[in-house]
């Protein structure tokens, strides 16, 4: 604040005005994300559920009776004879076979880091919503000096 007075105002605005664009496109990006985790962990944690259903089976003979989704709105019945192995999809079109434990296991490691990563990304977004405060806060403290800085300078 202490350059030449007629750019110095502009000049600090234009930066303030930078940073919060970049903490507003780092929010952009965090919430995506957490709305993309609000999505995955539910469903993680439901298959999760069955996997450790089938393990409680697991040494039974009987088959087992279910519905599945096969569309948003649209349930099949099924029964299942008692297994050893699950299919997992696991993104990008891919599905691998798994046994019942290993898949419980993976699926429990997949349950604990999205639930830490959820946890953690409401940490930056709050952090980010007190940097965008305090920002918003000093642009308005700078535009606000420059204003009467200006009514000043045109007092006789």
């Amino acid at each position: 604040m202490k350059e030449p007075e007629h750019e110095n105002a502009e000049k600090v605005l234009r930066k303030l005005d930078e940073q919060y664009q970049k903490y507003k496109f780092m929010e952009f990006n965090l919430q995506q994300k957490k709305t993309r985790l609000k999505g995955q962990i539910p469903e993680i944690k439901t298959t999760l559920d069955i996997i450790q259903h089938m393990q409680s089976r697991k040494g039974s003979s009987e088959p087992m009776e279910t519905s599945f989704m096969m569309s948003d709105n649209l349930y099949a019945k099924a029964t299942v004879p008692p297994t050893e192995k699950v299919c997992l999809w696991l993104g990008a079109n891919v599905m691998l076979e798994y046994s019942v434990d290993d898949a419980a296991a993976l699926l429990s490691k997949n349950h604990n880091a999205a639930t830490s990563s959820m946890s953690q990304v409401e940490k930056d977004l709050e952090f980010l919503r007190n940097q965008l405060t305090t920002t918003e806060v000093n642009m308005a403290r700078v535009f606000n000096w420059d204003v009467r800085r200006r009514q000043a300078a045109k007092l006789p």
